[in-house]
């Protein structure tokens, strides 16, 4: 019964807001969807052979894993930057 719980908990928003590129929870919606983007053509780009295209996962993960929730795990374990204009 001890199950672990994964997604939106972990990591923890807490987590997530406390990082210093993340000055909003907008903006961490903002980030993590655009990678989440980036991850979903990644694998779209596995099935038709352009893999040098775009970056794929930073972290490890699992078969039933979403893209966002690798974004997320991404960010909480400080593997992207954002880029400033």
């Amino acid at each position: 019964m001890s199950e672990k719980l994964v997604g939106i908990v972990s990591p923890s928003i807490d987590n997530l807001l406390s990082k210093p590129e993340i000055a909003s929870k907008y903006e961490l919606v903002i980030f993590a969807s655009k990678r989440a983007r980036q991850i979903n053509d990644y694998y779209s780009a596995l099935q038709d052979g352009h893999l040098f295209q775009v970056v794929g996962p930073l972290v490890d993960t699992t078969i039933n894993e979403k893209p966002l929730t690798i974004a997320l795990k991404e960010i909480d374990q400080n593997k992207l930057a954002k880029k400033t204009l």
